[in-house]
């Protein structure tokens, strides 16, 4: 028997929310009732079943492995809740739990397509009020839509939001005016400033699309700033959409989720192993023109210690004996006479070397320098106005 999907809900206070989560619940223990395998839901907070009721009731029938699923287009831990947080407080109450973290459900392309499936449902011709006259017909391109997500106080997730207009836009409506982003709470712009800058844009249609799995309060919500708008803006169409509700499209998004979780693709609550990290090669940079030759060493997989042994052992073979404190040697040595740029000297100084200053580091060595001299001369014209792009680092778009 496989693990159960535990399905985890941010909680509401309006009980059509939580009567549509629990529906959802019993249309996928209905779907995996074949695998087999059971399917429990609970809530973080604000709603009944509380999570933790659910797993107890999982691990008193046998379970000790779960897969969970939170029910969110964004995975906002602001809106949704701790739930690592939350998981690790009930394993503390049942030692032997363990559970595999599902990721979000957006945007994944199914979401997208039940999106346009409830945009189709509003564009449909429904003439509010039987009159004489026909209702005035309304292209494509004088239709735009507003997508509307909840709001966070995580930058990161109101962006997320974007970028699903923007694949939506692309992906399901090309032949409309403009797809905009607003937000219920918590940020800008909300549902007015959408509608706003759809008509300043030569709308006259406006859909307003919620971006929300269940109805309750947030689509209230939503209907309510839309119609408010509406009121004072009588030319313009105001169209509101359905969520995407409990359905057997997004029941297949859940599934694929529990399958790749199941799979090892989620993230899991035992604790990871640590393989032994590899030796890592001395990363000091050298002058240029004074690298040691590592070449013939990578084929034998010796690092640069290795690779400067030989110019060690020269060194030894022309001072075999150290000398001692008060050997009549040093009384003669010259120190003035040393050339201190010699190579071998440059090779001596592979461990154990003493930070430079800055200004006895040389330009070309450093990343991010080359082109550039000492202080106080000019730039020479191949010298970028910025620091180098290290190999590796991702670029910020």
């Amino acid at each position: 028997m496989k693990p159960p999907l535990l399905l985890i809900g941010h909680g509401t206070h309006d009980e059509t929310g939580v009567a549509e989560f629990g529906r959802f619940v019993h249309r996928l223990r209905c779907r995996l009732d074949g695998l087999p395998a059971e399917v429990s839901g609970g809530f973080i907070t604000n709603a009944r079943p509380p999570l933790g009721d659910s797993i107890a009731s999982l691990v008193a029938r046998g379970h000790h492995h779960l897969i969970a699923v939170p029910l969110s287009l964004t995975g906002d831990r602001r809106a949704l809740g701790d739930i690592p947080g939350t998981m690790a407080l009930e394993q503390e109450r049942h030692p032997t739990l363990e559970y595999d973290l599902g990721r979000p459900l957006g945007p994944d392309p199914r979401v997208l397509k039940l999106l346009a499936e409830r945009l189709a449902d509003a564009r449909a011709e429904m003439p509010r009020f039987v009159t004489d006259e026909p209702p005035a017909e309304i292209s494509p391109g004088e239709t735009a839509v507003v997508l509307v997500g909840h709001g966070s106080t995580d930058p990161a997730v109101n962006a997320e939001v974007h970028r699903v207009s923007r694949l939506f836009w692309e992906t399901h409506a090309p032949d409309l005016l403009t797809v905009e982003t607003a937000y219920v709470s918590h940020t800008r712009p909300g549902v007015p400033g959408g509608l706003e800058r759809c008509r300043r844009l030569g709308a006259k249609r406006v859909i307003v699309l919620p971006y929300v799995l269940f109805a309750g309060g947030v689509l209230e919500r939503i209907w309510a700033q839309a119609l408010a708008y509406g009121a004072n803006h009588e030319g313009l169409d105001i169209r509101c959409a359905e969520v995407i509700g409990d359905c057997e499209g997004l029941a297949d998004v859940v599934i694929d989720r529990y399958e790749e979780a199941l799979a090892g693709g989620g993230q899991s609550s035992a604790p990871a192993v640590h393989e032994p990290s590899a030796v890592l090669t001395a990363t000091r940079p050298f002058p240029a023109g004074r690298a040691p030759d590592v070449a013939a060493a990578a084929g034998t997989g010796a690092g640069l210690v290795t690779a400067v042994a030989p110019r060690l052992n020269t060194i030894r073979a022309v001072r075999p004996e150290p000398l001692s404190s008060d050997s009549p040697e040093l009384e003669s040595l010259d120190v003035e006479s040393l050339d201190l740029e010699s190579p071998e000297l440059e090779a001596l100084d592979v461990e154990g070397f003493e930070p430079e200053t800055e200004g006895e580091i040389e330009a070309d060595t450093m990343i991010g320098m080359t082109g550039r001299g000492e202080a106080g001369d000019k730039p020479r014209g191949d010298a970028p106005d910025g620091p180098l792009a290290q190999p590796g680092v991702a670029s910020v778009v």
